[in-house]
């Protein structure tokens, strides 16, 4: 049997890390040499300098994304540091180039407070054509994407949440199509109320879903609970119009859907026993989910969904993120709109046709090449829809 562990770190170690910089340009001669570097670097330059847009004609910015973390919240394993999470922003710069070719590249700060992480990547903005926030902590990563988001030029996307919102939704989608249920009148317990569960809520709203209730490690979230932050009253201002009150057992009696974005083992067989005829369950804590899919199905969920590889309906951000930056890019879009989320969502959703769409199948495979092209075009066209864009030319006047 593999030594998952171990093979892992022989990967990272042999290659001393999984990403490169590789030149465009084949320094094979003296006038080539003098072309791009000196004297000729200076030409673009003086032209950058007359007109600053012409730096993404002139240079790789427009096809440049900076993967930023302050380590507070990498993965399932915490605030473990930005030197640690270095090879998580690594493989996201990795999985851009490989499933969308854009070029992405990890930048891990040295610090986790908020007006210093926000300098720092306004700071190093005109560098990038894009801005990919990754593994920042709740809430200070809401505030630094809605900040930045205003501050800067180019498109800010949180993949914590914003990712994570995009592919359950398209998910969920395609499950609700199946169980014959709208997105209108189902019930909806979203366990975790951190940067993926907020921004799952989020992208569900937009779709149209009315009754959710969201649960963090105190229990229910509803309007006036006590010590709650700025940003666990904004939920409750949005969420559970009822006030329930309770736990994670009382939010998911007689729900329809269960979505965990929060820690291992929470649901049992009477969790999902009480929860409505034909439930769905996105189990998604990794490496462990709040309940195994096989276990979920055995005490009645029709259908299920994890971050795990191993099982069926894997829900992973592979299937947003890198077909998201390459239409922003293509774009030369100033920022991310909730339309061009939405068209994300439905061009993954849609991938799936009516004739293949069965319980083991309501999302693509993470793996699947077809999808990020799919999605960059969606986000793409959505950008041109929503700025009144008749031609292509125009794109980069906006």
């Amino acid at each position: 049997m593999v030594n998952f562990e171990e093979e892992a770190l022989k990967l990272h170690k042999q290659n001393k890390g999984k990403i490169g910089i590789k030149s465009k340009i084949n320094i094979n001669s003296k006038e080539v040499f003098s072309l791009a570097h000196t004297p000729g670097v200076a030409f673009a330059c003086k032209e950058i300098q007359k007109n600053p847009d012409s730096i993404y004609e002139y240079t790789a910015k427009g096809n440049l994304v900076a993967v930023v973390t302050d380590g507070s919240s990498i993965l399932g394993l915490g605030n473990i540091g930005s030197k640690a999470g270095m090879p998580v922003m690594e493989g996201k710069a990795m999985l851009m180039k490989e499933f969308a070719d854009v070029d992405a590249f990890p930048i891990c700060l040295n610090t986790q407070d908020t007006e210093e992480i926000i300098s720092a990547i306004k700071n190093i903005s005109p560098t990038f054509g894009a801005i990919h926030l990754e593994d920042i902590a709740a809430p200070k990563c809401i505030e630094i994407e809605k900040r930045l988001s205003d501050e800067l030029n180019i498109p800010v996307f949180h993949d914590d949440r914003d990712g994570a919102g995009i592919v359950v939704s398209a998910a969920l989608l395609n499950a609700l199509k199946l169980v014959n249920k709208p997105i209108e009148k189902v019930k909806i317990c979203i366990n975790g109320a951190g940067a993926a569960g907020y921004g799952v809520l989020n992208m569900l709203m937009l779709l149209g879903a009315k009754n959710i209730i969201v649960c963090d490690r105190k229990g229910i979230i509803y309007k006036n609970r006590e010590n709650d932050n700025l940003f666990k009253q904004e939920i409750a201002d949005i969420t559970n119009k009822d006030l329930i009150t309770g736990n994670l057992k009382d939010a998911v009696n007689n729900a329809d859907i269960f979505i965990g974005v929060s820690s291992s083992n929470l649901l049992d067989e009477s969790m999902i026993r009480s929860m409505n005829e034909k439930s769905i369950v996105f189990a998604m804590a990794n490496p462990v989910p709040e309940i195994y899919p096989d276990v979920a199905k055995k005490y009645g969920a029709f259908i299920v969904g994890s971050g795990r590889s191993d099982y069926e309906n894997q829900i992973n951000n592979i299937l947003a993120f890198p077909g998201v930056f390459r239409g922003l890019l293509d774009a030369r879009a100033k920022k991310i709109t909730d339309s061009m989320k939405l068209a994300a969502i439905n061009a993954i959703a849609e991938s799936i046709s009516d004739s293949e769409l069965n319980p083991s199948y309501i999302i693509p495979s993470a793996l699947d090449r077809r999808i990020a092209p799919l999605v960059s075009k969606a986000v793409f066209d959505a950008y041109k829809k929503e700025f009144n864009i008749n031609k292509e030319s125009d794109i980069y006047e906006i």
